[in-house]
């Protein structure tokens, strides 16, 4: 009980508080029709009366006007109706928020809570106080539309009430606007997304694009000329766009990065010169930790005009190898060892049966070359030079089993003729 009536104590010092600013602002002010006796005055209330075009939402007039017919109240002047109705505009407003906060957004969120998706589950949460103090601010302004007031107060009430149902529906939507990103975020992290790690400064672009659109929106609506405010912007954005151009870039490159993809943070990557793991990509640039382990910042304009080489994203792993045999080896010899190690190949269970290619490709000046190809069907870069370990251990094994020798880089010296003879007299 308690609970209930501190609200309705609350809204009758507020409604005290605001019939005496509305006395003293109604008698302060010039009589309609009575002269200043200075003109710059008269001037400028004649330019703030033909300026004053915003008014109170026409749905929250109509409200005020039923039940001020409800009441039969019809005259201009304030009476303690009007004070009672004032009253009773500020306590429903106060009932209707603790019955949206307590009872229907907690529905809601029940509700939300047996769905599958999580958005729901963040959008109500989101949204419960932005209604909550839309619902307040209905109440207020139609409270203040009760009283009779004089013309400067109701047009200060008129921009108030665009300023403040403007602010207030802008938060709601920016809220389920962060709220969304929020879900689209996390989604991407889950499904490993390369987009994920643009996710904070994409939420930070668009929040900010979103805020300066609602300003326009408000100021727009408070009769201001917006193409003035927004040619001004053009001509600040050109000369800012000229003086940093290369951040710019930076950004656009960055933008590009993010929607192409070609790599995420933790992935092996070739970019120029440049092979290491990605360990961070940001609005500027990206930093590449190499083999040595030192860090290479490379500048994300580059990185959207180099060739980018992912070496994480392998599907399979393609090894060929040439093998050199003495020129001793016989063409029988050849022929068997050639077989011999195809079969070998064959036998392994993690290479692809349809890649396998043994072939007796070259007489070299120094060894008869052997050229040898198979694909680990893998992409697991230890596992493929285990499987190449295992098969040139076998090469060797066979190698050895049919008599035969590896060969490596030689030349043989012919000596004739007199020159010839005295160094053989010589050595002898």
């Amino acid at each position: 009980m308690l609970r209930l009536i501190s609200p309705l104590v609350r809204s009758w010092s507020l409604s005290v508080v605001l019939l005496s600013f509305s006395l003293q602002a109604q008698s302060a002010a010039p009589a309609q029709g009575a002269s200043t006796g200075n003109p710059a005055i008269e001037a400028t209330t004649a330019n703030l009366a033909k300026s004053a075009t915003t008014r109170a939402p026409d749905l929250l007039e109509h409200i005020v006007d039923v039940v001020l017919q409800w009441f039969h109240v019809k005259t201009g002047e304030n009476t303690t109706t009007h004070m009672v109705i004032c009253c009773l505009f500020l306590a429903a407003a106060i009932l209707l928020r603790r019955l949206v906060t307590t009872i229907i957004f907690n529905l809601l969120k029940r509700l939300a809570a047996k769905t599958e998706t999580t958005l729901d589950d963040k959008l109500f949460p989101a949204l419960e106080a932005p209604v909550a103090t839309f619902v307040m601010v209905t109440g207020i302004f139609a409270a203040l539309k009760v009283l009779k007031l004089s013309e400067t107060v109701d047009r200060s009430i008129g921009y108030g009430s665009t300023v403040a149902f403007s602010l207030v529906i802008f938060w709601g939507l920016l809220r389920a606007f962060n709220a969304i990103l929020d879900h689209a975020s996390e989604m991407a992290k889950e499904r490993q997304m390369g987009v994920a790690a643009f996710m904070p400064w994409i939420k930070k672009t668009l929040v900010a694009l979103f805020v300066v659109i609602g300003v326009l929106i408000t100021i727009q609506s408070l009769g201001y000329n917006v193409s003035t405010i927004l040619s001004g912007l053009g001509i600040g954005g050109l000369a800012f766009a000229l003086a940093a151009q290369d951040t710019i870039a930076n950004l656009f490159g960055s933008l590009v990065v993010a929607i192409d993809q070609p790599f995420k943070v933790g992935e092996t990557v070739k970019i120029g010169a440049n092979t290491g793991t990605v360990e961070e990509i940001g609005l500027r640039s990206t930093k590449i930790r190499l083999v040595d382990k030192s860090l290479v910042v490379i500048p994300n304009k580059l990185v959207s005009s180099e060739a980018i080489t992912n070496l994480s994203r392998f599907t399979q792993r393609r090894i060929e190898q040439v093998i050199g045999i003495n020129y001793d080896a016989t063409p029988e010899q050849l022929r068997f060892i050639v077989e011999d190690i195809r079969q070998c190949i064959l036998a392994e269970a993690a290479v692809d049966t349809n890649s396998v290619m043994v072939f007796f490709r070259d007489l070299s000046a120094s060894s008869l070359d052997l050229w040898i190809v198979y694909v680990a069907q893998g992409p697991d870069f230890q596992q493929s030079l285990a499987l190449k370990q295992r098969v040139n251990l076998e090469i060797m094994r066979l190698v050895a089993a049919r008599g035969l020798t590896f060969a490596f880089p030689s030349s043989v010296m012919h000596l004739d003729g007199p020159i010839a003879k005295q160094i053989v007299a010589v050595k002898s």
